[in-house]
């Protein structure tokens, strides 16, 4: 789960639902400045090891469903305590043998 998390499109997609709360592809794709057919490898990542969810709803006034991604009770965990944990511990071995 952490390995998910430590590719940088990874992270940042994850840390873009945590700042939002959720976001379409379009939108993160937007905001991550990268074409949308890389961002759904990545999507399918997080989606694969539950640290994010892919949810539909019907919106007023529009043809068919609107996709949107959320982070997962456990994407959220392993962003702010699994990986607080692991710059912690990069830090004090740099301040111990950098």
């Amino acid at each position: 789960m952490q390995r998910a998390v430590s590719e940088e499109t990874r992270y940042r997609v994850l840390t873009e639902l945590l700042a939002e709360g959720e976001s379409s592809a379009t939108e993160l794709a937007e905001s991550l400045d990268m074409p949308s057919n890389q961002l759904h490898y990545h999507l399918d990542e997080l989606e694969s090891v539950g640290l994010m969810a892919n949810r539909k709803r019907k919106e007023r006034g529009a043809d068919g469903l609107y996709s949107y991604y959320v982070a997962t009770a456990l994407g959220e965990a392993v962003m702010t305590h699994g990986v607080s944990e692991l710059l912690a511990e990069e830090r004090e071995l740099l301040e111990r043998y950098g």
